[in-house]
């Protein structure tokens, strides 16, 4: 049954029918439409416009069918129906007959739906928060086995200093703290009730808003009509906070992939979490860690594409606005999906630490180290700069490491450089020096697992 009709002479074309109908992705707000729907059943019979009875029996239907719907939510999509809105009526409509015709006195399916994004999208965040907080958790506990792993850190893909493994797994810990705040806010910011809006001009009945938003668990009911239909910034705000995240998961997933390669070779992952060839038996590709790459195209899409579609729409609502799901629930999906994975490809990941000690020592990584002590002697830091890029050239074209170099070698260049030069040139030395916060020194880092330990209750 559709919820209007009475001013069209003709059938809708089957084209346009299937063309507009939106129930095959929008019943994933069954739940939501549902206990909006109980909501406003309260906030009817609040002003008299059903009765007390009345108000019983809608609740108890509507509660029987949340039961239904959440025993089997994909069984819905093909009903037939133009959307949920329809599809909620009419099984209520069946359930308790013409009393059902009632529930949508004083209410809009626009300000229904603004309703139900917003109450899936607040339960869709619980649901993502708590799968940054299990990432977070499990990079902490990476971190807390490998703080102690000399490698590389890189900048322009070329060894640049040393660090140990486990600055560069709270690294990503950080950012994934960044995207929790940002999701929290997003929450904070959308749980504003736009229900009693009506169509766009507000309801026609004296129901407290105010009251109806607590109690479907809104901080406060909306401020003006129009915006409240119209309003569809939160699903831009999530899907920005998804966004950035994924851009965040993406680059952990790269750092892995060249970390997993056979020219790094600095670790290798788990059967779980990669793939073989149909042609190379040898082959273990990083599957996992390139889909979280490449699914983060689609999660940009989606925040693309609603910015798009409400560019330039005009107030209150428009059928445009039917755009505004499938592209959410596909990115909240995906997000969540590349969460778990990350936390998943942590697992039995196995750091070959000889060799990224190996490769903490190659590629002159000590030599600011080297320019630090040259400081140390009183040569300006732009004087040392230049001094030490003239020793790398000696270093390479002799085939050794700096370390490995006489004091007569380096005196060859600069003077000031005697014997306790090497205790400097020494890695663990590097690493100690870099005590401020922050840094990769080894009370730094212990300090840093420790407090996000304590932060996530570990």
């Amino acid at each position: 049954m559709a919820l209007w009709g009475g001013r069209f002479t003709q059938e809708a074309d089957a084209r346009f029918k299937d063309f507009n109908d939106s129930l095959k992705f929008d019943y994933r707000l069954a739940q939501q439409d549902i206990e909006g729907s109980i909501g406003w059943a309260r906030a009817i019979a609040s002003v008299g416009i059903i009765s007390s009875d009345e108000k019983d029996r809608l609740i108890a239907a509507l509660e029987k069918l949340l039961e239904s719907v959440s025993a089997d939510p994909h069984g819905i999509a093909d009903a037939g129906f133009e959307d949920i809105h329809s599809y909620v009526e009419s099984r209520l409509i069946e359930e308790v007959g013409d009393l059902g015709k009632k529930l949508h006195t004083g209410r809009s399916r626009n300000d229904q739906v603004a309703t139900d994004i917003k109450l899936w999208c607040r339960a869709q965040i619980e649901v993502l928060l708590s799968s940054i907080r299990n990432l977070q958790r499990k990079l902490t506990l990476t971190a807390e086995t490998y703080q102690n792993v000399v490698m590389p850190g890189y900048t322009h893909l070329q060894r640049a200093q040393p660090i140990v493994f486990g600055h560069w797994a709270m690294a990503y810990v950080e950012m994934l703290e960044r995207d929790y705040l940002r999701l929290e806010n997003a929450r904070r910011l959308m749980n504003i009730c736009p229900l009693g809006s009506a169509a766009l001009a507000g309801t026609a009945y004296p129901v407290d808003r105010e009251q109806l938003a607590h109690d479907l668990g809104f901080d406060d009911a909306t401020r003006n009509s129009l915006d409240s239909v119209s309003d569809r910034d939160h699903i831009a705000e999530i899907l920005s906070c998804a966004s950035i995240s994924m851009m965040h998961l993406s680059r952990f997933a790269e750092d892995l992939i060249i970390y997993n390669s056979g020219e790094s070779a600095f670790l290798e992952l788990s059967d779980r979490v990669t793939s073989g060839s149909s042609l190379m038996p040898q082959k273990k590709n990083p599957d996992a860690l390139e889909l979280i790459r490449g699914k983060t195209g689609r999660v940009y899409g989606a925040l693309m594409g609603i910015l798009t579609t409400l560019k330039a729409l005009p107030l209150a609502y428009d059928k445009d606005m039917q755009e505004d799901k499938e592209g959410l629930f596909d990115a909240l999906d995906t997000w969540h999906d590349c969460l778990d994975m990350s936390a998943l490809v942590l697992e039995d990941i196995k750091i070959r630490t000889e060799r990224t000690t190996a490769a903490a020592k190659g590629g002159y990584s000590n030599a600011t180290e080297l320019a630090d002590y040259l400081v140390s002697k009183g040569v300006p830091f732009r004087e040392a700069h230049h001094i030490v890029g003239e020793l790398v050239v000696y270093a390479i074209g002799e085939g050794k490491p700096l370390e490995d170099l006489s004091v007569a070698e380096f005196q060859k260049i600069c003077p000031v450089i005697v014997d306790d030069v090497y205790p400097c040139l020494e890695i663990s030395s590097a690493l100690a020096k870099r005590c401020a916060k922050g840094g990769v020194a080894p009370q730094q880092v212990a300090s840093a697992i420790g407090f996000m330990k304590n932060h996530l209750g570990l």
